[in-house]
């Protein structure tokens, strides 16, 4: 395609999501210049104004043009170029929405411009006095920033177009707490700094009560106006949320075909925790086997620094464990650090390292005020989602192929089906290879599972209009009837829960493309399956070109997939292939018969194996017995919902 950078790499100047940015299970993405470090650029703030939304539409109208006038190279270009044209595309076709008033500007509890202004600060390097005055001079621009936001939901609101009331009183709660003394994020940039110079630390200590200010201003804008012309309903209607499913999916679905499948998911994952809990205590409902494991002191932490000290442990063992065992890991994507982030507003999230690498991936953990105690038991399955062999392997092995993708596929291409789906199969994955064998890790994982199946019921039904299950009386959704269908199918605190039933009202599509991308997943690696059948075993593997994909769904990955170099070889199966990882299933310990599995023994204080992982079976392998460890059976077949793109528009 030329140069692989003709191609603007950053086109994502105002919305999320970009790649760096904070994954807060999906969430909230800084609204700056930081993530790729582009010198220059990381004293800004977006242009938040309705002229920078029209501004940021151009510019993708303009590339998209400019695509048409460059010729591919080879097929990573020819990937790049597919990509790139059905990303801008949908970005076209929502902000065209946006700046007719047929839609409103975002504003949402997790992921519009107040949560992406305050994280940003959480990414910026904090080392020397130039950091801390790049910190100071982008802490400057939050109050134009926020200015220019309050503008545009200002010109929203006159064309009848205002986010859902619930969304906009949130926010503001948002915003009053940064404006505030006890939670603001901004307070611990004064903390942090306290090694600076007296000068550095005047000068920030201004930049930050005016930034204080304009969250203080911006929450009374949302309170005295907006909240009074904001419609009392969550639902976005079908035709918008068929336009949200396809941006974070990256495929077009049948909602209602994927509406019951989600109730079906549901049901098997709940069936699967019945079992669990009977291993856990014999007799035990799921609710009385989640207390008993809450209770129990093996699997309790105690204070944010030991909570970060066992995230870091956990991790670092890991990557340990499945370099060479199953991965190539470069050496620069062996290193994630793990942190408690300052903002305190209960998400767990990973943001990716920088394009050099002297900022590692890192794995965060916003702790809500208060939250002392910890249980591994529910959180063993997410480090290994954020981490490896989950984003962290993902997202950094993607940033380190410089040779192969441009910026943009490296740096900003993210698409939350492909990725949040690799993620949770790669939670899947540590089961198949016997991390999660303990039953109180396995009820973790079983109660993320069924959260995010839940999601996907919720999700849909409310924005879509479809009938309520009946275990909530059917009928029309309302927000008591989803509350009754969260609580029933998730075990969290009643703070988290609440905040995630506003996440999925306030955030359309989004919530529901951890567990539909994992379903395109399975239905990808079937069809490799298949396609492995009919291919000559002596044909070279072509799977390299697996390597170079990045975020994106890709026929042409699909093609290179079906060749492998031997009947055992289970690596295209894996779903790193996608990301530049090369999964060496069949290679566990010496004299291993492909495609088996051995059990590593229980280790550890926390129940987390200590012995080096073993091959993936060559069916993925779920938990189908009752009593005692070991028994399993394939995952049932499932029909597949994807109505790919299609012609040269396609990223699915």
């Amino acid at each position: 395609m030329g140069s692989r950078d003709d191609v603007d790499p950053h086109p994502h100047r105002h919305r999320p999501p970009r790649r760096g940015a904070p994954r807060r299970h999906g969430g909230a993405q800084p609204a700056g210049g930081d993530l790729p470090r582009v010198p220059g650029r990381d004293t800004e703030i977006d242009d938040l104004s309705v002229e920078g939304l029209r501004a940021h539409r151009d510019q993708a109208a303009r590339t998209l043009q400019r695509l048409d006038t460059v010729e591919p190279e080879d097929d990573t270009d020819r990937v790049t170029a597919a990509a790139l044209r059905e990303r801008l595309g949908l970005e076209v076709e929502s902000l065209d929405l946006v700046l007719a008033g047929q839609a409103p500007v975002e504003l949402n509890v997790i992921a519009s411009a107040p949560q992406a202004v305050r994280d940003i600060f959480d990414l910026m390097a904090k080392d020397t006095e130039a950091h801390w005055e790049t910190i100071i001079a982008r802490l400057e621009a939050v109050p134009t920033a926020l200015e220019q936001y309050r503008s545009a939901l200002r010109r929203s609101a006159e064309q009848g177009q205002v986010a859902p009331v619930r969304q906009v009183r949130a926010v503001a709660g948002q915003c009053r707490d940064q404006a505030g003394d006890e939670a603001s994020s901004f307070d611990a940039l004064t903390e942090e700094s306290a090694g600076q110079p007296e000068a550095i630390r005047t000068h920030l200590a201004s930049a930050v009560g005016g930034a204080k200010q304009a969250f203080g201003a911006l929450a009374a804008y949302l309170e005295e106006e907006l909240v009074a012309r904001a419609p009392e309903s969550d639902a976005c209607g079908i035709e918008r949320y068929r336009l949200h499913s396809r941006s974070f999916l990256g495929a077009e679905i049948d909602l209602e075909e994927t509406y019951r499948w989600g109730q079906e998911e549901l049901a098997r994952i709940t069936a699967m925790m019945r079992e669990t809990a009977e291993q856990i205590r014999p007799g035990a409902s799921v609710a009385e086997a989640v207390a008993v494991l809450d209770e129990d002191p093996g699997y309790a932490l105690e204070g944010t620094e030991a909570l970060r000290e066992w995230m870091q442990v956990t991790a670092d063992r890991a990557v340990a464990e499945l370099t060479d065992s199953q991965f190539d890991v470069p050496e620069p994507v062996r290193r994630i650090e793990c942190m408690i982030a300052p903002s305190q507003t209960g998400g767990i999230y990973y943001t990716g390292p920088s394009e050099d690498f002297t900022r590692p991936g890192r794995m965060w953990w916003s702790v809500p005020k208060g939250v002392t105690r910890f249980s591994t038991w529910r959180e063993l399955t997410t480090v290994y989602h954020e981490g490896v062999p989950g984003h962290h392997l993902q997202i950094g092995q993607t940033v380190y192929r410089s040779e192969l993708l441009n910026r943009w596929r490296r740096l900003a291409s993210w698409t939350s089906g492909h990725g949040e789906g690799w993620a949770l199969y790669a939670e899947w994955l540590m089961a198949d290879l016997g991390y999660m064998d303990d039953p109180g890790n396995r009820m973790g994982l079983l109660g993320g599972q069924s959260l995010r199946a839940a999601r996907v019921v919720i999700d849909i039904g409310v924005h879509c209009g479809f009938e309520a299950p009946a275990e909530v009386g059917g009928g029309q959704w309302t927000y008591d009837k989803a509350w009754q269908f969260l609580t029933t199918h998730a075990h969290e605190n009643e703070e988290s829960l609440r905040f995630e039933l506003d996440r999925y009202l306030g955030w359309p599509g989004q919530a529901p493309s951890y567990k539909i991308g994992e379903r395109l997943w399975l239905e990808l690696r079937e069809e490799c399956r298949r396609a492995r059948t009919r291919t000559s075993t002596s044909r070279p593997s072509t799977g390299g070109r697996w390597t170079s994909a990045g975020s994106v769904w890709t026929r042409c990955g699909r093609r290179c997939s079906a060749s492998c170099e031997r009947p055992g070889d289970d690596r295209v199966l894996h779903p790193g292939r996608q990301h530049g990882v090369a999964a060496r299933h069949g290679q566990g310990r010496p004299g291993a018969r492909p495609g088996t599995r051995r059990r590593p023994p229980p280790g550890g204080r926390h129940g987390i194996p200590s012995a080096r992982a073993a091959p993936l079976p060559r069916d993925r392998r779920v938990w189908a017995g009752t009593r005692g460890a070991g028994r399993y059976a394939p995952r049932p077949a499932r029909p597949g919902p994807c109505r790919a793109h299609t012609a040269r528009r396609r990223h699915t």
